[in-house]
């Protein structure tokens, strides 16, 4: 059942908050609760923190120096506010310097492009020059009849986008005509690529030959459907330098090729292979004092990836917890049951380091009361879904119970539902039968705009939401820690699979990916 907090709180008739939000004097029963909120919102850090982290440290790919550095950030900043905290090494991970990059257009006309290097790519060792050209015009016939046309070459392997334009305003505006013929040229270019991909034995085929050509280097550009946004993951090749070239300018160059001006451009590319190094998660806790071998779990991967800062994946919801900590810390510093904060590794890279904790940590599972997960960007708190468990909208409900009804009526509690979004680190909890429970924030611009792109900054994050969130967080796991009972782990049938036509089965157990083999 999909209920407004706000509703039920009144079915529940529990007490209510006097006083508006604006007025910041609010009265409830529960001193603990009023003193979350002082901390909170009057008294909230996650400016300063998110400052350091993002603006200071930066973006934290797997096997970066920024990544430790993160880690031992937290880990020092907890000390210092009196939590216990440590790493937990759980495997390894290749390890990767980004420096600066500078890609120019030299011909036929000069102009700075807009780039990023693809992660783990290898530099350039100073300033390369070339010509560009599209890998479609030449990859024709047999391997060995085309890769020496690719010699000295910077080499486009994807289509270029005809436009730019966010899709939103395409519809609300373009002519529907407009916008069904750049869908099927759209739809054709692509097509052409995954064909010759596929003829060429797939992806994991086409890798290696790219790698053994004398190309330049390789460009891309993975356009994710919004102004100047693109989507920048890891690199095509291990020998040669690959990038993401901005969707206007990547269009710019496909153009220039097309018409025949054999476009130049220049890329200096400093990056650093650091070879095999260790990779950790930072677990930090609070003791219970009555039931301390029961626990409750706030979790928020820190790991993002490299093209911006990883300001709402997952930066916003490692500012999260960890002023969730703070504030549990000065105003809940001996709960029932113990508070755990997992702040894990490379998420991105499969949810390793939640997955890994739940290996090494296999006597805890039968031992947790609940996990609450947060990893989806700024905006309050809009939607707690009960990931299948039956009867554990009872106790999310009487927590929620405890919450200012100016927090509570903007989240709709969704129970036992249908498990549908399976894509973080409450999985490695859930597929093991534990509740494990996103806080979950709207989607629609973060997806566009700035999950795994080049636009995922400081400036994006919403302030007034973020001390909320972090607050609510609080309440919720102080609720949980002082509940009586135990969460009940009895399951639903889940909702039909429209491809297999049975009820979709229960999320399983994948293994943590410990070493950089392979990769």
């Amino acid at each position: 059942m999909r209920t407004p907090v706000a509703t039920t709180l009144a079915a529940l008739t529990v007490a209510a908050w006097a006083l508006p939000a604006a007025a910041q004097t609010h009265r409830t029963d529960d001193p603990v609760i009023h003193r979350m909120w002082q901390v909170g919102i009057e008294q909230s850090q996650v400016e300063q923190l998110a400052h350091i982290l993002m603006d200071s440290i930066g973006p934290r790919l797997a096997g970066s120096p920024e990544l430790a550095s993160a880690q031992d950030w937290l880990v020092g900043l907890y000390e210092r506010w009196g939590v216990t905290a440590r790493k937990e090494q759980y495997g390894t991970w290749p390890g990767w310097r980004q420096g600066t990059l500078h890609v120019d257009l030299v011909s036929p006309r000069v102009q700075t492009l807009e780039a990023e290097l693809l992660a783990w790519s290898p530099g350039t060792d100073g300033p390369v020059e070339g010509e560009v050209v599209d890998f479609l015009s030449l990859a024709v016939g047999e391997p060995e009849e085309w890769l020496p046309k690719l010699a000295g070459k910077w080499v486009m392997l994807l289509p270029a986008e005809q436009m730019c334009r966010a899709p939103q305003e395409a519809r609300t505006y373009a002519r529907p005509e407009t916008i069904e013929r750049l869908a099927a040229e759209r739809q054709a270019a692509w097509m052409a690529f995954w064909t010759r991909e596929d003829e060429l034995g797939g992806y994991y085929r086409f890798r290696p030959l790219l790698d053994s050509s004398q190309a330049l280097g390789f460009l891309q550009s993975w356009w994710s459907e919004g102004w100047g946004v693109n989507k920048v993951f890891d690199t095509w090749t291990r020998t040669k330098p690959s990038l993401d070239i901005g969707c206007e300018d990547y269009g710019l160059l496909a153009r220039m090729v097309r018409s025949g001006m054999a476009p130049r451009i220049r890329v200096d590319a400093d990056a650093e292979p650091l070879g095999v190094v260790p990779q950790f998660n930072v677990i930090a806790e609070l003791e219970g004092t009555e039931l301390p071998d029961e626990y409750v779990i706030l979790s928020a991967h820190l790991d993002s990836w490299h093209a911006a800062t990883g300001a709402t994946d997952n930066g916003t919801g490692t500012i999260t917890m960890l002023e969730a900590m703070r504030i549990l810390k000065e105003t809940y510093p001996n709960p029932k049951r113990t508070i755990l904060v997992g702040h894990w590794g490379p998420e991105e890279m499969g949810l390793i380091g939640s997955r890994a904790f739940t290996e090494d940590h296999a006597d805890l599972l039968d031992k947790i009361q609940v996990v609450f997960n947060q990893d989806n960007g700024t905006w309050r708190f809009e939607l707690i879904e009960g990931q299948g468990f039956a009867r554990a909208g009872e106790h999310v409900t009487r927590w929620m119970a405890a919450v200012p009804e100016e927090m509570a009526e903007h989240v709709t509690l969704d129970f036992p539902g249908p498990q549908e979004n399976q894509g973080s680190d409450h999985v490695s909890f859930l597929c093991h039968g534990v509740p494990a429970f996103r806080l979950q924030s709207p989607y629609d611009e973060y997806r566009q705009y700035t999950w795994h792109t080049n636009r995922d900054t400081y400036d994006k994050i919403v302030f007034d939401d973020l001390k909320e969130n972090a607050t609510l967080a609080a309440m919720l796991a102080y609720a949980a820690s002082e509940d009586p009972e135990r969460v009940p782990r009895d399951r639903v049938v889940l909702p039909i699979d429209p491809r297999t036509g049975e009820p979709r089965a229960w999320v399983s157990c994948g293994t943590a990916r410990r070493s950089a083999h392979g990769r």
